[in-house]
Parts: structure tokens; sequence; C-alpha cells
């Protein structure tokens, strides 16, 4: 074992350039978790949803652990025994019915303990038009604090990359599902360089090697290693390392179906079992022995299903009791001040923030935003309406109308389905993000509606810009211009109602068939399909965007003064008593303006109040 350490050594050696700020942690944490029991509830639902049975599943039974700083602890398991659950808990992250006591150093979850906890998840939850430096930068100047200038921070996005191997793709973008960019492999180191880079006291990993070869696995353990040896508290799950990694770790849990079986020394792990009478048959792996023991499988001529029970057993009457009294005697002094309550919450200021995230949204979602496919769709559209309404002049009224109610109802539904896929589309990064204090929610709201505006508003105003010339709308600058300007606040707030649904319902599908119901609803309200609604359901038009958006357009194009050819033999006619026109009336106009101004604020802030309850763990 002390050769494999020496050569891990040698290893880092090798990696010129590293930036100081992995040699050494600033701040030292004590990991203590006694009886951590978690349990959930399942529910059987009946008919008509009647729930018919409900019962409590034990995860977590009872774990018991501590991890001192300089030291790296590695759980081991089948999948369903527990692992990533106690991970999350011991994370902060895991809320519902948790029992038992998990502490840092000797204190509770805290803020301040946020700030200085990396968390690695299995997924890496990345945006996928980034490159591999923007990403790194990005988290490094929203993260490291004001203590570090600018160049630093970028300078230990660039160490980072150095020590992880990402030289080679630093400028290739992430990718996606449909999108080609970097391997699995270099994702993964990506995650993992993306909690390095805040030089963690406490560092959580959910199965960091899962997917790479051994010898990427190697690079990734031995920088966590490393990154221990600096006075770090190391935790993660793994699944079946090599020997060479397995023998780095300081310590080892072992869990089946949620019950310990085995804390302590990863160098002493094979003479325990050996000692309870199991021991390998042949020279092997000791990662796959373990599982093996996990499993119930056994070398030994035992009754099948009593492995599990008698190492259960055996753990209660070896380790169980003089466990839990190395766990009370931890020194459990906070140090450093890690624990001061009058630690700042945020790492910059709410400025920095806006900016940062601002930039990021802007070069993340122009790909999106201004795609071929959109591009074209607004194009067609708009040149299809300037021919079907080719120079349409007064005398044909109720055509005119005709062409601004589609400006308002085509304007209602595009930007409502752009909005309504916000928040579903980034619910994993915004939980990712804020769970670890990157940022404040309103700073991330602010530069999101902010970035939004230009690539909500070019559209409309392409399309305005051919089909009011195409129409032979009234061609003076002014009306041109007023109607643009209704057009494009009434876009806002459409935007607004999706970014609300959106964040209200979380789910792609619910948000897309209630945003259509809504906006059908609107529509059907607007003054354009019927002119006589029924008393008991015309509040309906109060609240309908399409309205107010149609009258404020009629607004821009005609003045009950005007006139227009009626009765034949150079007749003409008011068009304020026209009577389609009547019936939605050109009065009112401020009121329409004021009415569609309050739902541009009112549906943000639904969307801004709804998204509190992400990111954040549940009690």
């Amino acid at each position: 074992m002390e050769q494999e350490k020496a050569d891990i050594e040698a290893l880092n050696k090798e990696e010129p350039g590293v930036s100081t700020i992995f040699k050494k942690a600033t701040k030292a944490v004590s990991l203590r978790f006694e009886d951590v029991v978690y349990k959930v509830r399942l529910t059987k639902a009946g008919f008509c949803g009647k729930i018919v049975k409900a019962e409590e599943k034990v995860i977590l039974k009872g774990i018991t652990g501590k991890v001192l700083p300089g030291e790296m602890l590695a759980m081991f398991g089948p999948s369903g025994s527990g692992k990533t659950t106690l991970l999350t808990a011991l994370g902060g992250k895991l809320g519902g019915l948790i029992d038992g006591n998990i502490s840092y150093n000797g204190k509770n979850f805290s803020n301040s303990m946020k700030r200085n906890m990396g968390f690695v998840t299995q997924d890496d939850v990345l945006y996928p038009h980034l490159t591999v430096t923007e990403t790194l930068v990005f988290t490094a100047l929203l993260r490291l604090e004001n203590t570090f200038s600018k160049e630093e921070k970028i300078m230990h996005a660039e160490s980072v990359i150095t020590q992880l191997g990402l030289t080679k793709c630093k400028n290739s973008i992430i990718g996606g599902p449909f999108m080609r960019g970097v391997s699995g492999g270099e994702r993964k180191r990506v995650s993992i360089g993306q909690e390095m880079l805040i030089n963690p006291s406490l560092l959580f990993l959910d199965e960091p090697t899962s997917g790479l070869d051994s010898t990427t696995a190697q690079r990734i353990v031995s920088n966590l290693w490393e990154l221990a040896k600096g006075g770090r508290t190391i935790v993660m799950t793994i699944h079946q390392p090599s020997s060479r990694l397995f023998y780095m770790f300081d310590k080892v849990l072992l869990l089946s179906e949620g019950s310990p079986l085995y804390f302590g020394e990863g160098s002493q792990v094979m003479d325990y079992f050996s000692r309870n009478g199991y021991a390998p048959a042949v020279p092997m792996n000791p990662a796959d022995f373990l599982l093996d023991l996990a499993n119930g499988v056994s070398s030994n001529s035992e009754v099948p299903g009593s492995v599990k029970q008698n190492l259960v057993s055996a753990y209660k009457s070896n380790l169980a009791n003089k466990l839990k009294s190395e766990v009370q005697d931890i020194d459990e002094q906070p140090q450093d001040g890690l624990n001061d309550q009058k630690a700042a919450r945020w790492a910059t200021t709410w400025w920095q923030q806006f900016s940062v995230l601002l930039r990021r949204g802007v070069k993340e979602r122009k790909h999106d935003s201004f795609s071929g496919l959109k591009i074209a769709q607004v194009l067609v559209v708009a040149f299809l309406s300037g021919l079907l309404w080719w120079q349409s002049d007064v005398s044909h009224l109720q055509d005119q109308m005709g062409l601004l109610f589609f400006y308002s109802g085509f304007w209602g539904f595009f930007p409502l389905f752009q909005a309504i896929f916000t928040f579903p589309q980034e619910r994993s990064m915004l939980e990712k993000e804020r769970s670890s204090g990157m940022y404040r929610l309103s700073s991330y709201f602010m530069s999101r509606i902010v970035s939004d505006l230009p690539m909500e508003l070019v559209l409309p105003t392409v399309f305005v810009s051919i089909t009011y010339w195409m129409a032979g709308l009234k061609g003076t600058p002014g009306n041109f211009l007023h109607t643009l300007f209704v057009l494009l606040y009434s876009v806002l707030v459409s935007g607004g109602l999706g970014l609300a649904l959106g964040a209200l319902v979380l789910n792609q599908k619910s948000a897309t068939i209630m945003g259509s119901v809504v906006m059908l609803s609107f529509l059907l309200a607007g003054g354009y399909y019927v002119t006589h609604v029924p008393a008991f359901i015309s509040w309906v038009k109060y609240i309908s965007i399409s309205q107010y958006t149609y009258k404020l357009l009629l607004g821009s194009q005609f003045k009950p003064t005007d006139t227009y050819p009626c009765g034949g033999a150079g007749g003409v006619c008011l068009v304020g008593d026209y009577p389609a026109i009547k019936q939605v009336g050109l009065d009112g106009q401020v009121l329409g303006a004021v009415a569609l101004g309050i739902m541009l604020v009112v549906y943000r802030l639904i969307a801004f109040f709804a998204l509190m309850r992400i990111g954040v763990t549940k009690k």
C-alpha cells in the first residue's frame, strides 16, 4: 500500500503549473454522523386517486462514522444499498424523515458550511453550448470570493484545466445528447473541476469514476487523494475501483440494504472479515470481495441468505459500540472561524453575479433563440401574411382588423411557448447551483429577464417590419412605431405568462397543455371571434392579454373620427361606429396599457416566487 501511495505522489509531482489553491485547505472540517436513519413514505393509490395503503420504508438503518481532515472515505455497496442517499444526507441536500446526528466541527449544517463544501453529482449538469474553459471560468467568477481578483479567478480555472488533463479539449463545447462535444470522461472531470475551484474543505462525490477508463479514474482519484493530503475531508461513493485505487482510501464504509457491514481503515478491512470467517478463496481485488459480501455471496458453505445477517450481527457486536465511542470523542471545537455567524452569505456581490450570469446566459441561449428553424418559421409566416393581406386599405376594414388580431394571436402564442420551457429545462442546473450557494435567486432571475430581452424582441420586430408595409397599413412612421411598440409590449407580457406557468409546473408537457388552454381562452375572449359574450363569463376579457393587445393595436391604426367607404355612391362612415370596433372600443387606451403593465410585473413576480422552492432542501 505504501508503494501505491508513493506512485501517486510521484504522479502528482509531474503535474506542472498547479495553483497553490490546491496545496492546502484554508479551513479544516471534521465530519461526524451518528445513528443516521432515513425513511420514506410509500403510498398506493386506488380508484380516483384515493390512498388505500401507506407504509414507511427504511433506507438507512443507523449509520455511524467519522471522517477527519486529511482523510478520504469511500462508500461501497451494491445498487440500492443506500450509498447515494447517505452521501446526499451528509452533504445537507436530503430532506424528509432523517433521524440521527450529522455535524461539521460539532455544528449543524449552515450557509458558511455550504460555501466551503463541494458536491459532485453522478449526473453531469452542464450547459451544452459553453466550452470547457467558459464553464470553469464562469464558475470561478461566481464561486470564488472577492479576496481573489478577476485575473486570479481565471488563473485558478486554468489551473484546474491543467490538473485534470483538460488542456486538449479546453476550447471544445461541452455538448449534449443531440450535440457532439467532449467525451463522457471529460464531462465528469469538468464537473469535478467546478467543485475543486473553490478549494473546498469538505468534498462529496457520487461515483466520480463511473464510465471512465482506468487511466482517467487513476488521475481523478489521485487528484482527490492529494486534495485530502492538503487537509481536506473527502467522502465519495465508488463502484468497483482497482486494487491500486482501493488502498488509497483512508477509510471504507460497506453498506448492504441500508445496513453497515464495516466502517474503518481500508488497510484493515480484509483482516476484519478474515477474523469473522470470510476470506477470499483466491487472491482478488478487495473491492470485488466486499461487493460479493454485500450481495450475500461467499465461498463459505452457508445457508443462502444468511451471509448478510451474519455480517450485520458481526458489525453490531464487534464495531458498533467502539465506533460510537470514537465518534463521540471527536474534538468539536470550531476551526478557523468556519462557523462564524457573521461570515458573508455570498462569495460575490449582487451586481457581480448579475453581470456574470448575464454573459453566460447570452452565450448559452443565443444558439437556441436565433436557430435557423425559428428564424425560418417567423420569416415564412411574415411573408405569407404579407401576401394574404397584400395592400389592404381602409375600404377593407374588416381585413385590417383581422390582421391586427392575427398579430395579437401569433405573438401571444410564440413568446409564450418560447418562455414556458425556460425553467423546466434549467431546473437541474438551478437546483445544483442554488444548493451550493453560488448566487442569489434574484440575480439569476434578473439576468435571465435582461438577457432574453433582445432575443425576445428581434424576431417580432422583423415580423412587423415585413408584414406592416406589405399589408398596406397606415404608412406614417408614427403609426408604424406605435404598432411595433404595442406588439413588443404584448410579447413581453406573453413571455412573462410563459415564465410563470413554467416555474409553477416545472414539467414541460404539463406546462405546454396549461399554456395552450390559457392562451386559447384569452384569444376567444379577445373581442374578435365573439362580440356578445354572456355576462357570466365576460370577466375573462379583463384578464385576457389578447383583448388588451387587440384594443391597443386598433388604437395604433384608427381614430374614432377616421372614415371608411360605406353605403356605396361615395358614402363614408366613421370608423368608431363600425360595429366590431365599437364593441371593443377605441377609448381606454391608457387603461389597456396599464393593465398589460400590471400583468408584465405580476407574471414575473409569480415566476420568481415559484422558483424560490428550487435548490432548497425540504425539511
